[in-house]
């Protein structure tokens, strides 16, 4: 995917906070530690420093929602993040995001931490980040999906 077409479909997904727009994607792609991976209708933006992986922006297309996308490309988000040496993934959370909160706890993360107002509202205010945290099994990697790997 490229940087308009992840932006594009951040504009379709998110409806917790501010959309990733086309220059936030294509200045975070140029960065060498960036890992993306792109599926059907979903994607995971993400970075791998050391031995761990951070998840920057995860969407999938509302019309895909709940079809197993979105699980496919974390799952292989965490396969490629393991075999780049990390050994755990982490990532923020609106707090307002419910969806996404219950989508990362049935996926095995757990919130170890909070930042207080750190999304701005789309209709106004300010919303905590929840920090989620998880551990990548040891010795092997998750299974992969089929979601083809952009970078």
């Amino acid at each position: 995917m490229t940087p308009a077409e992840l932006a594009a479909l951040s504009a379709r997904a998110y409806r917790h906070m501010d959309p990733w727009g086309e220059a936030d994607f294509a200045e975070t792609l140029a960065h060498p530690l960036a890992l993306l991976v792109t599926g059907q209708g979903a994607f995971v933006l993400g970075r791998v420093v050391a031995d761990e992986a951070e998840i920057l922006a995860l969407a999938t297309d509302p019309a895909g929602q709940r079809r197993g996308l979105g699980r496919a490309v974390l799952t292989a988000f965490e396969a490629q993040a393991q075999a780049r040496g990390a050994a755990q993934v982490f990532l923020e959370v609106a707090e307002a995001n419910a969806p996404a909160r219950g989508f990362y706890a049935a996926c095995g993360y757990a919130v170890t931490g909070r930042r207080r107002g750190y999304y701005a509202r789309p209709e106004g205010g300010r919303d905590d980040a929840l920090l989620m945290v998880r551990a990548l099994p040891l010795g092997h990697a998750p299974p992969a999906a089929n979601p083809a790997s952009d970078h």
